[in-house]
């Protein structure tokens, strides 16, 4: 009879044993599941923070490695999402700087193309004055010619994506020869000496816009020597690049920033610039064209007076 009887109450009695330890085991369940999840609510306020416009640090609490992974994944995202906010906020202030320095530089040949087209109306103007003020208007307007040209060379070697399988072996001596060839006439007129020195390895470009660098610099340089004076383009390898150096003995570039040289419309002496001919874009020309083959440019005023701009691409 007492057996019958255990028998039973004995599913009540293991009811009873196992219903608190499967109390205890929920809320243990409970305290766990919110401890496990604690690191990524708190995650998840950052987020919203960072979305509301606040500074949030993302960095990992070691309280989770799901949730460090996650910190880390969204530290690194923060991080390039700053990036380029910053270099989207650069770009348009270069593109805004570039708009008013192209309004400011169109406006001086225009100023003066209708300022002497005004005085050509005057029917009284003697023959050698309308002559005179015809010259200015042609002058000005090749002039603007010449401006809008560079812009365009500028603008298609910054919006230039040739693939590498595009480029070719360019044998640097030749390019120079060719160039100075090329330029002969201008040399002439100006009586500038040039002399090619040194060989340099070849390199993979754009034969074309190498080419346009150095004589940009070439035609650069005879602006500012005097008759008779004299240009070097020395080619040499150095350390793994292949390095050109043109130099002249003119007066050099003064006591600036080399850097300078190389911004848009920059010139070291406006009114020179501007009566040679320049449009203050040939530098900007020429670093845009090494920066696209992965090299350097910079300038360096020689001890025994003159320039000297040194380019450095690497070698094949």
């Amino acid at each position: 009879m007492f057996v019958c009887e255990l028998l039973y109450e004995l599913p009540w009695i293991s009811f009873l044993l196992i219903l608190p330890v499967a109390a205890i085991t929920f809320v243990l369940s409970l305290i766990i599941g919110y401890l496990l999840a604690e690191p990524l609510r708190l995650l998840l306020r950052k987020v919203r923070a960072y979305r509301a416009g606040a500074s949030v640090s993302f960095e990992p609490d070691g309280r989770l490695y799901e949730a460090d992974e996650l910190s880390e994944a969204m530290d690194a995202l923060v991080t390039k999402l700053e990036a380029q906010q910053a270099d989207l906020i650069r770009e348009g202030r270069r593109q805004s700087e570039f708009v008013s320095d192209v309004a400011h530089e169109l406006r001086t040949p225009l100023t003066a193309i209708r300022g002497n087209a005004e005085i050509l109306e005057d029917p009284d103007l003697p023959p050698e004055m309308r002559e005179k003020f015809t010259s200015i208007i042609v002058g000005e307007s090749e002039r603007l010619t010449r401006l809008v040209n560079d812009l365009l060379t500028l603008q298609r070697i910054e919006d230039d994506d040739t693939p590498a399988e595009a480029l070719a072996r360019v044998d640097l001596r030749e390019v120079a020869q060719n160039v100075v060839d090329t330029l002969h006439p201008i040399l002439a007129e100006r009586e500038a000496n040039v002399a090619i020195i040194g060989e340099a390895p070849d390199v993979l470009g754009n034969r074309d816009r190498l080419k346009e660098a150095l004589t940009n610099l070439v035609e650069n340089a005879s602006r500012f020597i005097e008759p008779g004076g004299h240009i070097t383009i020395a080619l040499s390898g150095l350390h793994g690049s292949s390095v050109i150096q043109v130099k002249d003995d003119g007066t050099g570039f003064g006591d600036i920033d080399p850097n300078l040289l190389f911004g848009r419309f920059y010139r070291a002496d406006t009114s020179r610039a501007r009566n040679t001919g320049g449009t203050g874009l040939g530098l900007a020309i020429v670093k845009s064209i090494i920066d696209a083959h992965d090299g350097t440019i910079e300038a360096v005023n020689l001890p025994e007076g003159g320039a000297n701009f040194i380019i450095a691409i690497p070698s094949i």
